[in-house]
């Protein structure tokens, strides 16, 4: 059995405890899937499992997510990525391993269990808006409020606080027919945030917008997660989305997580051939941060101006052309200079030697 990739982030600033715990997560398709398993040696490729009349759509996979956390998951088509992420909410029972939802085990739930953890804890956004056509942009959005038994005044009053919050104002008695894609997409965001969960699944919700519309909901994402902090779980395709939006990628492949690492560490040091063609096209240095590529300090600092660790080798670009020094002190966003930058490193990434 293929050994799994542990995605597990650093945890310098985060709660101990992950809110979302995966391990060695099987989720096999075919009959007894459970009995096959136990008979699976560790050589066998997904190749070999298809050929014996099963489909591996998650292959051991092991993966913490922690509170505040921003994971995108990304992979081609049939990769095993929206199949991870049922797997999460379970919208699929797995055939094997754990995932526990704060310390919870969701596999041993019974339904009235999982219902009430799916209401208090998960919002989920997809592709397909799924909008209910007769009913107002007020109403679409207050009709989970209205499944948890919520009075009226109360889920009104709770909806019109999250359409101002996506930017809907004013439009709360449109008809879906009536929006935009990319207003249409707002809907169904908010419609998640309203019931105020904890985690939030998205599984490629901007793939279907035209690029202009897209870049704006993304902008209007990342404002959305610094203003309430949640705990988000993100499907894409678009590498460039994923460079946008995560703390870290895993990219999967045939149901297995190949690499899963902040962005810059999978554009610097792809862990397979597989990850590297996905990075081969992106300009590395508009991912790579000053910080990353810095040494600790040890002894006295370089003298000079320092650089922003937590600026791009791209913004830096003018500075490190013109500036002489072969070292350069690197600062945190405190203004503390915690490491030091080679300048001919630096040159490489934003050249393209590296």
């Amino acid at each position: 059995i293929r050994r799994a990739a542990l995605c597990i982030p650093d945890t310098n600033s985060m709660t101990d405890r992950p809110v979302i715990s995966a391990k060695n997560v099987w989720k096999l398709f075919g009959a007894s899937p459970e009995r096959y398993l136990s008979t699976l040696s560790p050589e066998m490729s997904f190749d070999d499992i298809r050929a014996d009349g099963y489909i591996a759509g998650v292959r051991d996979v092991s993966i913490d997510v922690h509170k505040g956390e921003m994971l995108v998951i990304m992979g081609l088509s049939g990769s095993g990525k929206s199949t991870l992420v049922r797997c999460f909410s379970r919208l699929h029972d797995i055939t094997g391993g754990v995932i526990e939802i704060d310390g919870q085990d969701i596999m041993k739930l019974d339904d009235k269990g999982l219902i009430e953890m799916r209401r208090q804890k998960m919002g989920m956004v997809f592709q397909s808006f799924g909008l209910l056509p007769h009913r107002t942009v007020l109403e679409n959005i207050a009709f989970p409020l209205e499944m948890r038994g919520q009075d009226k005044h109360d889920r009104r009053e709770r909806a019109m606080e999250v359409i101002n919050l996506v930017g809907l104002d004013g439009r709360e008695d449109y008809f879906p027919r009536e929006l935009s894609g990319g207003q249409q997409q707002r809907v169904g965001i908010a419609r998640s945030l309203a019931i105020e969960p904890d985690i939030w699944f998205l599984d490629e919700p901007f793939s279907a917008l035209d690029p202009l519309i897209r870049r704006e909901m993304q902008d209007e994402f990342l404002r959305l997660q610094a203003m309430l902090g949640k705990t988000i779980v993100f499907i894409t395709h678009d590498f460039d989305e994923a460079l946008r939006l995560a703390d870290r990628i895993a990219i999967m492949k045939d149901g297995a997580v190949e690499q899963c690492d902040r962005p810059d560490q999978i554009v610097l040091n792809p862990a397979t051939p597989y990850v590297a063609k996905f990075t081969e096209e992106i300009e590395k240095a508009r991912v790579v941060h000053a910080g990353v590529l810095a040494t600790p300090l040890s002894g006295a600092a370089p003298g000079g101006e320092p650089v922003d660790g937590d600026a791009t080798i791209h913004a830096l670009a003018r500075q490190l052309i013109e500036d002489t020094r072969e070292m350069l002190p690197v600062a945190d966003r405190s203004g503390a200079v915690t490491g030091v930058l080679n300048r001919r490193d630096a040159l490489d990434v934003l050249l393209g030697s590296r």
